[in-house]
């Protein structure tokens, strides 16, 4: 260490560290994410997605009906 303070390779051995440790981070957080995914069984996720294409459609089919409200106006 110098008289003047840190050092430059301290400096970036400082922020070598900070980024492996923000790459480990993100690692566990994707490992959760995946453990939260294969939780689910096949028939699970078939009833889920069913569900979100039903609440689409139903979504859809209500757009639709208030263009068709407004031109007859």
């Amino acid at each position: 260490m110098s008289r003047r303070g840190i050092s430059r390779g301290s400096v970036c051995k400082l922020l070598g560290v900070a980024g492996l440790a923000g790459v480990a981070a993100s690692g566990v957080v994707a490992a959760r994410a995946e453990r939260r995914r294969r939780a689910y069984t096949p028939d699970e996720v078939r009833a889920r997605l069913q569900e979100r294409v039903a609440a689409a459609q139903e979504k859809a089919q209500e757009k639709a009906q208030e263009k068709a409200q407004e031109k007859a106006r």
